[in-house]
């Protein structure tokens, strides 16, 4: 998928269920976690929360067979997630209250997901700039589960996301779906 993603309140889903996609519970999409961008708490999906809160916005996703290489310079935010796609489910990604989807081929399984994102700042403070102003790579790849993980912050917006909805984790346990 390469599309320019209209959506509102900067929300995006990756679902396999048609209880899928961000309902406002940031405890359960964010359990367990560090990072407040990706939440991929609930069983049904993981959610996106967008620099841009309305508008369009540059999304990428590729399925890999393996890890990708470490993130490039334009990449300033970057976490990676865990989820697992349960067998004879359809894999959608969707915008706010799903006003487009698209359709993704990715079989049932355990996966990495991996988040990396440009003008998040930008985003933030042109919400209704003409031209894209943020832009968004997702790669998944086969991977067993493990922690959330942030490898990189380089806008304040992250890290006030960070800091807002991350920072789930107790020392006691982590979320590993």
């Amino acid at each position: 998928m390469d599309e320019v993603v209209e959506t509102d309140y900067g929300q995006m889903d990756l679902v396999w269920s048609e209880q899928g996609g961000f309902d406002g519970d940031v405890e359960r999409y964010f359990a367990g976690q560090t990072n407040g961008l990706v939440g991929a708490g609930d069983s049904n999906g993981v959610y996106f929360h967008l620099g841009r809160r309305s508008g369009g916005s540059r999304v990428q996703i590729a399925r890999l067979d393996s890890p990708p290489a470490e993130p490039g310079d334009l990449w300033e935010d970057v976490v990676e997630v865990s989820l697992v796609v349960p067998s004879q489910r359809a894999v959608r990604m969707t915008s706010w209250a799903a006003e487009s989807t698209w359709d993704l081929a990715v079989p049932a399984g355990a996966y990495r997901l991996r988040v990396s994102a440009h003008g998040r700042d930008a985003g933030a403070t042109n919400e209704f700039a003409e031209d894209m102003v943020d832009r968004y790579l997702l790669e998944l790849w086969p991977a067993p589960p493990e922690p959330d993980a942030i490898l990189r912050v380089g806008s304040d917006d992250a890290r006030s996301w960070h800091a807002e909805w991350g920072s789930r984790r107790d020392e006691e346990s982590t979320h590993v779906p």
